[in-house]
């Protein structure tokens, strides 16, 4: 087979959240860029799916946030629980001083499309679908392209800057030998769809009691449904039965009876592996990793799909006026390690906090649930649930879309 050479000024391997956001951002700043996504489209049941207050300010100051938000969504104002069969408010989000103080719901293909969308409008982005990454060239001690193949062709993509935003499984990450610091997780999630009624709540939830834990995620006319295992549990799972399965959603959620049955076999459940770790170092010379590729995410709190987008911002903010000058160096790129490090280790902090001290004591528990303290606290006094809202809604260090990248 033939290898096609193409060149461009910045090749991003990943077309998810932070390669798309990147690559718009650059396209948009006039930079020559390419993203290879080795799918054929976004079309896949992805696990973070709730667009950020962070998020959509981003949007907001690109002047996109009006038409996104005419896409279908859902809008979470307050977020719920009910710990040990009592209602509580956890999150209020309506307090943040945002252009939208929600949470958007919205299947994370719907957003890409929308984002790939728009940087098609501009003449240097490139996507590439269908088209995998499959190693790192390196010339004189700096990478200076990649390797990549689709179902017909071989490529040499030859680029002044390559960029990691292939998930947790990157292979940029791997050929680079940059390594990562395993954080451990002590849970995986399970992820699948029950319908709603009218009937049901008309909010998002968690439900917590007797050893189980499940969040639910109002999708319009289903439930996107994510219970909470020990790592490695899902085998047992299988052993004891579906029917048995069945039975432990419907006692934890009782409004659930006469909807268990949808679930007919173990092929509608699919596990997700949670992973949390951080790469020491996120770059080396012609190449940043950014993204679940340079920190991988719990899915507490559905942050990482934001995380991922404050990364490409910063990193636009960073590299657009070199990139416009000529290339970028090694300073540029620590730069971008060293802007996003820190909300991004003091955010896995507190997931595995939640983790350690809350989660795996529900799921290794099968006695009801005591209310815990902070909860009673801020149940007595509301005003403590801004405090969860800017967490989740903000994060600890949102990022500025800079004007003047684009000038």
């Amino acid at each position: 087979m033939e290898t096609k050479i193409i060149t461009t000024k910045v090749c991003i391997a990943g077309g998810g959240p932070a390669g798309i956001c990147l690559g718009y951002l650059l396209a948009r700043a006039g930079i020559e860029v390419t993203v290879l996504e080795k799918w054929p489209d976004f079309f896949r049941d992805f696990r973070g799916d709730t667009i950020h207050p962070s998020t959509m300010e981003v949007l907001g100051e690109l002047g996109l946030l009006e038409k996104f938000l005419k896409l279908p969504h859902n809008e979470v104002k307050k977020i719920y629980g009910i710990i040990g069969g009592q209602e509580i408010q956890i999150a209020d989000f309506t307090h943040l001083k945002v252009r939208c103080p929600f949470v958007a719901l919205i299947p994370q293909w719907d957003f890409l499309n929308f984002i790939s969308a728009e940087a098609k409008q501009y003449q240097q982005f490139k996507l590439m679908l269908e088209t995998e990454v499959t190693d790192l060239i390196n010339e004189g001690g700096s990478v200076v392209g990649i390797t990549a193949k689709s179902k017909t062709e071989e490529f040499k993509i030859l680029a002044d800057l390559v960029v990691g935003a292939d998930g947790r499984h990157s292979i940029v990450r791997e050929k680079s030998g940059l390594g990562a610091k395993e954080l451990g997780v002590p849970i995986d999630v399970l992820w699948f769809k029950l319908s709603r009624s009218t009937k049901d709540p008309q909010q998002s939830m968690g439900n917590a009691d007797r050893g189980r834990l499940m969040v639910m995620l109002d999708r319009g006319d289903y439930w996107q449904c994510a219970f909470v295992i020990k790592k490695g549990q899902f085998e047992e799972f299988k052993k004891n039965g579906l029917e048995n399965f069945r039975a432990e959603i419907q006692q934890l959620v009782p409004f659930l009876a006469g909807r268990m049955e949808e679930i007919k076999t173990w092929e509608q459940i699919k596990l997700l592996s949670v992973t949390v770790d951080l790469l020491e170092k996120w770059y080396e010379p012609g190449l940043i990793c950014i993204g679940d590729a340079a920190h991988a995410m719990s899915p507490i709190g559905g942050v990482g799909i934001n995380l991922a987008i404050q990364d490409a911002v910063a990193a636009a903010n960073i590299l657009i006026p070199k990139l416009k000058k000529g290339s970028v160096s090694v300073k540029e790129l620590s730069a971008i390690q060293k802007r996003r490090e820190s909300p991004t280790r003091k955010t896995q902090r507190l997931q595995l906090f939640l983790q350690n001290n809350i989660i795996s004591k529900v799921i290794n528990s099968k006695e009801h649930i005591k209310f815990p303290l902070f909860f009673k606290i801020i149940r007595k006094f509301p005003y403590f649930t801004r405090f969860p809202a800017r967490a989740l809604g903000l994060g600890f260090m949102p990022e500025h879309v800079d004007a003047a990248i684009f000038k």
